[in-house]
């Protein structure tokens, strides 16, 4: 897939209003303004990446994974060979999921109805393009053969972007997408198995904690005033982008680089423990924010539990009254 090109109408909305309206999302944008960083220059681009190379034993959690994957019979050294194509496979993913942010907070830009959530998603456009910056030049300079965009998440980014409506557009980027990635980034250092991405991802969770953090303070409160049948598209997008995302996350491009039979491969990924306590981890931040902005209804409840992606820690988060 060499890009994707979608044309969507949507309303380009000014204000003569320049009073703050929402003093909690201008306070989001000061300290999005202060904690600006360069990828250029507060980035060690001289620290090297030995990739390919052995790696330490996992926990016993995960060397008991290995022992139940179809990876065991080819030997010890393919669980290495797995973990540095999974490292590859998330980042190159990161940056596909970073370029569809980029476009989304300009978009939003235009749609948002008031001055104080334009400046924020002006600057958060900002931060995507640096996030891009950073991880395209990981990969480009670091990584033997990065992967091409995931088709699941191909299909979330066309569907976010071919819709006309700001909220759904944002709710999928702001609340699933950047919050799966805000989870990610901060499992870098059990996941990833060098200094330089986990400095990278670091400086990048920086800048996705507020962009959730955004994401909730524009949505918040506005399901309240949707009809039913309005209310039940936004549950239909959260559950569709949720089976796309555990889609994602079955791995199928890496069981094909590393020539596993797919089915096989799928199938370790959709029932091993460890494969499902990594996707309930990232996705509990999805679900903390849908909590958030009163959309973990008994729906996307029950249609989260189905996928399994509710962990028991999560079982806890009170559900809005239907």
């Amino acid at each position: 897939m060499s890009g994707l090109s979608v044309t969507t109408p949507v309303p380009a909305r000014l204000t003569w209003r320049y009073d703050s309206e929402m003093p909690r999302v201008l306070s989001l944008y000061e300290r999005a303004k202060s904690a600006q960083w360069n990828a250029s220059t507060d980035v060690d681009w001289s620290i090297e990446v030995p990739f390919g190379e052995p790696l330490p034993d996992d926990s016993a959690f995960a060397m008991a994974s290995f022992d139940a994957s179809p990876l065991a019979r080819r030997g010890r050294r393919m669980w290495d060979t797995f973990r540095w194509e999974l490292q590859s496979w998330m980042v190159s993913q990161f940056l596909h999921g970073e370029q569809g942010a980029l476009v989304v907070a300009a978009r939003l830009v235009e749609v948002v109805p008031d001055l104080d959530s334009k400046y924020y998603a002006a600057s958060q456009a900002a931060d995507e393009a640096r996030h891009v910056e950073a991880f395209s030049r990981y990969l480009r300079e670091k990584v033997p053969e990065p992967y091409p965009i995931n088709p699941a998440l191909a299909e979330l980014l066309e569907d976010l972007l071919t819709d006309t409506r700001w909220d759904i557009t944002a709710l999928g980027m702001q609340i699933v997408v950047e919050a799966l990635a805000m989870a990610a980034f901060r499992l870098a250092n059990s996941t990833f198995h060098d200094r330089l991405i986990c400095d990278i991802t670091r400086l990048v969770a920086r800048d996705e904690a507020r962009h959730v953090s955004f994401g909730v303070l524009s949505l918040e409160g506005i399901y309240r005033e949707m009809t039913r049948a309005e209310l039940a598209d936004r549950e239909e997008m959260v559950l569709d982008a949720a089976s796309l995302m555990r889609r994602r996350f079955l791995l199928e491009d890496v069981w094909e680089r590393i020539e596993v039979d797919r089915t096989e491969g799928v199938d370790f990924a959709s029932h091993n423990e460890l494969m499902i306590k990594y996707r309930q981890a990232i996705f509990a931040r999805v679900v903390t924010a849908l909590a958030n902005i009163g959309l973990l209804t008994p729906r996307v409840r029950e249609g989260l539990e189905r996928l399994d992606l509710i962990g028991f820690a999560d079982r806890s988060i009170r559900v809005p009254r239907a």
